[in-house]
């Protein structure tokens, strides 16, 4: 199924057909990895049918993504949400909640390995090799390629599988209570984050 590009915001019809999901995959793109300096472009959502949407974000309100961001019945899943929950939270005023991590779920069962990125993950768990080539690309821009466009999809589209896959190795490693208090907790870490603070578990 080919995604949707919306400007701005969600449409109204997508909104509702997320608000239906239990579980919604999201992802950014910025211009850089400093988030009060370099600006939201693109966000990117998923569901369990594939459904792929971007938002083309310009600094606009977007109530639609608010209210799917704040929607209570609905997790938000991502992969290293400490930067997108904070990015989209500077950029939109609002927490996502609640939330899923597969960064942090994998930290807590592949005590294995010390690399977590999504592409180690999709390789490992659902033998996918992901083309991460567009990753350091201008997604300001309004032509997007199609490459950027096919790698923004693929950042998403794989996500809720491996949330399936994380989930069950949590159950079995007896960590899930852990990986759920680690998530509810992520949000105050990105609020940390963006007032400067860091490392206040430190001595």
């Amino acid at each position: 199924m080919k995604p949707d590009l919306f400007e701005d915001d969600l449409s109204n019809d997508r909104l509702q057909h997320y608000l239906k999901k239990s579980v919604i995959a999201i992802d950014t793109e910025t211009r850089g990895l400093v988030i009060p300096r370099d600006r939201l472009c693109l966000i990117q959502l998923c569901d369990n049918e594939g459904v792929v949407s971007f938002v083309r974000y310009h600094g606009k309100p977007a109530p639609n993504m608010c209210t799917l961001l704040s929607d209570k019945k609905v997790t938000k899943l991502f992969h290293y949400g400490r930067f997108d929950i904070a990015v989209l939270k500077h950029s939109l005023g609002v927490s996502a909640d609640p939330i899923w991590c597969t960064k942090i779920a994998s930290k807590l069962v592949r005590t294995y390995t010390d690399r977590h990125s999504l592409k180690d993950l999709s390789r490992e768990l659902l033998g996918l090799e992901m083309d991460k080539s567009s990753q350091t690309s201008d997604w300001a821009k309004d032509d997007l390629t199609d490459a950027q466009l096919e790698y923004a999809a693929n950042d998403v589209r794989y996500l809720i599988n491996l949330q399936e896959k994380l989930d069950a190795l949590l159950e079995r490693e007896h960590r899930k209570e852990l990986a759920v208090s680690m998530f509810k907790f992520l949000p105050y870490l990105c609020e940390l984050d963006l007032a400067g603070f860091k490392d206040m578990f430190e001595h």
